[in-house]
């Protein structure tokens, strides 16, 4: 027996992207007066309000957004939800930030009450900014990954995350064996992985904390497990690349670490990428790895500036992320405000378009999900979200200024933040709206 699909309209401005503004003419899809048809949690379609309404079945309720921009939901492709209540801890850099901070604070995650109360507000923050998927690091308690999955699957979010592998320079309350931590992390695959939206990011931390036998046994579930993730971070800070070079004499590069263990490959994500050079540029693309471009706390750490004229130059897959705890924002948009002034003062420009478009579209093929999220076409599923251009009396005042798309999205990321998200969709379920 057929049954009938569960149909929704909302009214709107749509935006939507194809392809990479910065390669393409053709590259997004406006319709100022749109509309957005989504059944059984799946978008049928998004169009123009004048060609698309008569297609709707009789007595569908439409939701009426008009005034504002439905685009879809944004993408963070580098988070710590355990780092959520040590945001904004002041350090001069980033391995005085580890000690003094993140070690400690991460501690408590042994204790699965602590992790579910920690994950529920994390989910709660994300749905609040318009994040409807995020690649996430747990901690090295398989508990952690545990109440973090336990939360996103209740609320029906597609969400990617991994527990921490980590067996040398850390606190001994966080130290993993080689062994304990390639186990735990297989178990943790074979309980999560693609059951229904969660999927597991294989995650050893970063290269000075894994010996080179956790270093083999991480790479070695990335060949095993080929449709996972696999998370790192590489070339954040030079301090941390000058360590690198003395644990792993034999790397050509700090990327070229991770490589030699095979680690690079489709779906292998690596957080910062700032002090890279031409040949580790071209290796990412060639392997289909991206970089995730961490603004926020590249700049409160000073770790340095992305170069995103090479990294096009190189052809890498990249998005936009928070890294929050050490990113000062839990919302792309604001990461979009320092990702604009990162590229100007390396020399180079970032549109709007852009910079919607790599957390968006664009974060989506970085994570080879394009097809199932970051854009309003047919078929995917129904994460999106609605913005607010008039959520402050700043932004309403120059919004109404504005004479273009360009300049409507450059006013809402130079000037928005969570209070610009007027509602967050994941798989046509509104998961959050505004009070006021």
């Amino acid at each position: 027996m057929q049954t009938t699909p569960n149909v929704q309209a909302y009214r709107a401005g749509l935006l939507t992207f194809h392809a990479d503004p910065a390669f393409s003419e053709r590259a997004h899809s406006w319709y100022e007066d749109g509309l957005l048809i989504v059944a059984d949690g799946k978008i049928q379609a998004a169009g123009d309000w004048a060609n698309l309404h008569a297609t709707l079945p009789p007595d569908t309720p439409v939701t009426d957004y008009r005034g504002k921009i439905i685009t879809a939901g944004f993408i963070d492709a580098h988070i710590h939800y355990p780092q959520t209540d040590m945001i904004a801890s002041p350090a001069p850099g980033l391995l005085p930030w580890l000690e003094q901070y993140t070690f400690p604070t991460e501690r408590a995650f042994a204790d699965p009450a602590h992790a579910a109360g920690v994950a529920e507000f994390f989910l709660d923050e994300l749905m609040r900014v318009g994040t409807t998927t995020a690649l996430v690091y747990c901690t090295v308690h398989p508990q952690s990954v545990d109440a973090f999955f336990t939360a996103s699957e209740a609320r029906g979010l597609r969400m990617i995350a991994g527990k921490v592998m980590m067996d040398r320079h850390c606190p001994d309350f966080l130290c993993d064996t080689a062994e304990r931590g390639a186990l735990e992390s297989e178990e943790l695959i074979g309980r999560w992985h693609n059951r229904g939206r969660s999927q597991y990011a294989i995650t050893p931390r970063f290269a000075p904390t894994s010996t080179e036998a956790q270093m083999e046994l991480a790479g070695a579930l990335a060949r095993k497990y080929p449709d996972t993730y696999l998370q790192t971070h590489v070339s954040e800070n030079e301090e941390e690349c000058r360590w690198v070079k003395q644990l792993y004499p034999q790397a050509r590069s700090y990327l070229d670490v991770y490589d030699r263990y095979g680690m690079l490959r489709p779906r292998a994500v690596f957080g910062h990428c700032i002090w890279l050079d031409g040949q580790d540029r071209a290796r990412l693309a060639e392997t289909k790895s991206a970089a995730a471009v961490c603004p926020t706390s590249n700049l409160f750490l000073g770790s340095g500036l992305f170069d995103f004229e090479e990294a096009d130059k190189a052809g890498m897959l990249m998005a936009l992320a928070t890294d929050v705890g050490g990113g000062t924002s839990f919302s792309m948009l604001q990461t979009m405000n320092e990702a604009y002034k990162v590229a100007r003062l390396k020399g180079s420009y970032l549109p709007a378009l852009r910079m919607f478009y790599l957390s968006t579209l664009g974060a989506a093929r970085s994570l080879h999900l394009d097809g199932t999220i970051g854009s309003l076409a047919a078929g995917n599923e129904a994460d999106f979200i609605v913005l607010d251009p008039q959520a402050t009396p700043l932004l309403a005042r120059r919004t109404a200024r504005t004479e273009s798309l360009e300049e409507m999205l450059f006013a809402l990321a130079l000037l928005g933040d969570d209070r610009v998200i007027a509602a967050t969709y994941s798989a046509g379920k509104r998961v959050h709206a505004r009070e006021g």
